[in-house]
């Protein structure tokens, strides 16, 4: 079953960073405030609660496709990561010390 989902999720996996997942995150916010607002007020107006669903539901869909896949602009400050002390033996001279309260953990 892995050999079958492989691929499948290599090919739909994307990468986004830190700034990324705020910018996703604040726009899910306002997105899904802003369709509630909207379907609210609509709904309100026409006495329509099917309206008010229906536009609740759009504002929904909307907001999933522009925060759920990972679109380019969520990779733009992507993290430098340290490189693997396995792979490079004088890598970890030069990494300087990582302190956890107070204490230098190498």
């Amino acid at each position: 079953m892995d050999n079958i989902l492989a691929p499948i999720q290599n090919a739909l996996e994307g990468q986004i960073d830190f700034h990324g997942q705020q910018l996703a995150e604040t726009l899910s916010t306002i997105l899904l405030v802003i369709s509630g607002i909207v379907a609210f007020i609509v709904g309100y107006i026409q006495q329509d609660i099917y309206l008010t669903l229906w536009i609740g539901l759009a504002g929904t869909a909307i907001t999933g496709f522009v925060v759920i896949p990972p679109w380019p602009f969520y990779n733009r400050h992507p993290e430098k990561w340290l490189d693997s002390t396995g792979s490079n033996t004088n890598s970890a001279i030069n990494v300087p010390g990582i302190v956890v309260d107070g204490v230098k953990v190498r």
